[in-house]
């Protein structure tokens, strides 16, 4: 004990003391509040598309950070989704399109953001409804036609059979293919088929292989309003003349279009530093990232599949934390981590800091109690000369006790109080020799 006690005041020892308390909390910390990885994987689609070109920015923006991202090439949308709900697949997010995942069988996904529009747009050739004066207005006049309506595995085909079904009809009312988009266009360029639908940013580059082909249009939604009532995750926008291509006049006219929202997914046990992290990325890239945005409409809460993961709503309510916003990254995380766990320890610890006076007075009373109680003893027996030989040696061994007890200034009364009492002990035994 002594030991001990001559340890407290060791410079050394206290030194090793804190970096010992500091190994525990960062150990706590560790193991409760793990740490972002530094490695993440998305998938994304086809190289050719707007989904792996966001990938590609989105990893060299966090790149600055420290983090990299690994970006996978898929098939589409449900390709992503099947991936980022198989644990064992290694995808830790994945570009979505709006209005194809059946929410109720991903009860462990949520949204991070919504980064732009993705229009249906349905390419048809003139020449295909001549009876209808060379104009596609409604889907309906589909009907018989050879159409393209998406790869399996993609956005396309589950947004294509969505309005199909709401419009009364099926892949079987017509001359369905589910082609991807690189075959679809090789087979609409050389007449093989007279519509295709696809899905897809007004910047993707897989637009401009349409610019070319003599004799086709884009068509105009004009029951936009209706499907975007039955289909409250579509929008309706307005694609100015010209908007996708001024020197091929692409459309012809302003159109209205319907879109779905491209959103960013991950699992629900994903980090509040890492959703700051990718919005924060996110932000830097959308600013001016599409030309069918208006300004500040995207990163959004909006038009979202899957629940929005609260830190992410909270982000994009009021912005960045404090930490995020004055400090790097990986500075932020750590102090957050720390405050995490030092400030519950503090809510816990400073009440029972004022508990310790009380506690070590008590300890104190119940150490002089004790020896007031063997001096009760030596002091009753004072008379009994049978017994003075051995009530010297206890009054000696409660004197030599006595002298290494070390108290405060504050209970330094106490103290030679009884040291007091002791010696009227002493004198009392002097006095019946």
């Amino acid at each position: 004990m002594n030991s001990i006690k001559r340890q407290i005041y060791n410079p050394l020892a206290i030194v090793a003391a804190f970096f010992a308390v500091l190994i525990v909390i960062f150990g706590v910390l560790w193991i409760l509040i793990p740490p972002p990885p530094k490695v993440i994987e998305m998938a994304t689609g086809f190289p050719t598309g707007l989904y792996y070109q966001f990938g590609e920015r989105l990893k060299a923006e966090l790149g600055h950070d420290g983090v990299n991202l690994e970006l996978k090439k898929t098939g589409g949308t449900v390709d992503n989704l099947a991936l980022l709900n198989d644990p064992a697949s290694g995808v830790d997010f994945a570009m979505v399109q709006g209005g194809v995942a059946d929410v109720s069988k991903y009860p462990n996904l949520v949204s991070v953001v919504g980064m732009f529009y993705e229009p249906i747009w349905v390419w048809y050739r003139e020449s295909a409804f001549k009876n209808d004066g060379g104009q596609l207005r409604v889907l309906g006049q589909l009907k018989g036609k050879r159409v393209s309506i998406g790869n399996e595995g993609s956005g396309t085909l589950a947004l294509s059979d969505a309005l199909l079904k709401i419009g009364g009809m099926s892949a079987e009312d017509m001359q369905a293919q589910k082609l991807k988009p690189d075959e679809a266009i090789a087979k609409f360029k050389s007449g093989e088929l007279d519509a295709i639908f696809i899905v897809a940013a007004a910047e993707a580059p897989i637009l401009q292989k349409f610019y070319e082909i003599p004799g086709i249009r884009l068509m105009n939604f004009e029951q936009a309003d209706a499907y975007t009532r039955n289909l409250p995750y579509l929008s309706k926008v307005t694609v100015p003349r010209g908007l996708l291509s001024i020197a091929h006049d692409l459309p012809r006219q302003d159109i209205q279009v319907i879109a779905a929202t491209a959103t960013l997914v991950a699992k629900d046990d994903i980090g509040p530093a890492l959703v700051s992290l990718l919005l924060g990325a996110s932000y830097d890239i959308l600013k001016s990232y599409s030309r069918l945005q208006k300004i500040g409409e995207f990163p959004s809460g909006a038009g979202l599949d899957f629940p929005l993961h609260v830190d992410a709503e909270i982000y994009l309510k009021d912005g960045p934390s404090f930490l995020h916003r004055h400090l790097p990254f990986w500075t932020a995380v750590w102090v957050g981590r720390f405050v995490k766990i030092v400030i519950p320890l503090l809510v816990i610890l400073i009440p029972l800091f004022t508990y310790i006076p009380s506690a070590k007075n008590f300890f104190l009373r119940l150490k002089l109690a004790q020896v007031y109680e063997e001096l009760k003893v030596v002091e009753r027996n004072a008379l009994n000369p049978e017994l003075r030989e051995k009530n010297l040696k206890d009054l000696e061994s409660i004197e030599k006790r006595v002298g290494n007890i070390k108290v405060s200034m504050l209970d330094a009364k106490e103290l030679y109080d009884l040291k007091g009492h002791v010696g009227d002990v002493r004198a009392r035994l002097n006095l019946h020799k």
